[in-house]
């Protein structure tokens, strides 16, 4: 397993991280047995994954007390990166809402705490000295940041230093590339990736636009009539499934899955730490694991690049996946 540093942290974590929001089950991901994800915790570990990312909002805090339990007697092995919701941003719950985290997770320390959105009715200086507050007391080891584009990240910046922007990104998102991505290379902020397989459609197993179902097609991929959608653009569905046909013969010409092909484009692109795959069970985990013995060449990466230009080009700047305006400034 290929490890790679947070940042300026001196932190090294696993290229592949566990994301473990399905832990949480819910509305989201539908049920999901604590122990089957108590095992894929075990599966991760025993397959050289150090690094495992959840969240204080996921499941109210459930996906949290579910990797703490999976991580007993092996928490020396684990990174844990979890993340303080936008609506505890000032300084006065932003102490409460990590003591809640450690106690979720029974460690006395977390590796990398993260501001999940920003909140934008907090000054993140605020913010931002009571997360350091945090990691003078011993209690986080590094401070890291989601769904910061390059405003919010530039204001962070002139505050202090951040160890990692966590973002969507993947052969169908891209809008990171225009600004955000060069942004962080510039300063050492490492990207922390998740949706690399674009909801399920780097897999290849939806043959049409049509057959995605509304939960996955309210993305801006995706036309403003979807039931869910909420961001009231055309999308870009014709270029999306166009696209899929030939990322599906440059993995086939590779004789590897479009999966495997997908992982690989984002694991090799500029300032990537690491991507999380969010795995529901080992079994799960296992398909995801090979793509690590993928290795592309720089033809191969950009024919891939190229194939999705008109994506990029559709999707513009605006780095939300689901809103327009973006929430990320």
């Amino acid at each position: 397993m290929e490890h790679r540093l947070l940042g300026t942290s001196g932190i090294e974590v696993s290229v592949m991280a566990l994301g473990c929001w399905p832990f949480a089950g819910g509305s989201t991901w539908g049920d999901q047995d604590d122990d089957v994800s108590i095992a894929t915790v075990h599966a991760a570990l025993d397959a050289g994954i150090t690094f495992f990312d959840t969240a204080e909002g996921y499941g109210e805090g459930h996906s949290e007390r579910v990797l703490g339990e999976g991580l007993k007697g092996r928490r020396d092995k684990a990174v844990i990166a979890t993340k303080v919701s936008g609506g505890n941003l000032s300084p006065a719950r932003i102490s409460d809402a990590c003591e809640q985290s450690l106690r979720n997770l029974q460690t006395d320390v977390i590796d990398l705490y993260q501001i999940h959105w920003p909140n934008h009715e907090v000054p993140v200086e605020e913010s931002w000295r009571a997360l350091e507050d945090l990691k003078t007391q011993g209690k986080v080891r590094a401070l890291g940041v989601c769904n910061f584009a390059v405003q919010d990240m530039g204001d962070l910046l002139d505050n202090g230093h951040c160890e990692t922007d966590q973002l969507p990104y993947n052969l169908f998102w891209r809008p990171i590339e225009h600004e955000i991505q060069p942004l962080c290379v510039e300063n050492n902020v490492g990207l922390i990736c998740y949706s690399s397989l674009a909801q399920g459609l780097l897999t290849g197993r939806y043959p049409t636009a049509d057959d995605v179902p509304d939960g996955l097609a309210r993305s801006r991929l995706f036309s403003t009539d979807r039931p869910l959608a909420k961001h009231g653009e055309a999308g870009c569905e014709e270029e999306v499934f166009e696209a899929i046909g030939r990322v599906r013969e440059i993995a086939a010409d590779l004789g590897q899955p479009m999966a495997a092909v997908a992982f690989s484009w984002v694991r090799q692109q500029p300032g990537v730490t690491s991507l999380l795959v969010g795995s529901r069970s080992p079994e799960e985990l296992a398909l995801n694991l090979s793509s690590l013995e993928v290795h592309l060449n720089d033809d191969v990466l950009t024919a891939l690049s190229d194939s999705t230009e008109d994506v990029k080009t559709r999707l513009g700047t605006n780095a939300d996946m689901w809103v327009s305006p973006s929430r990320m400034r």
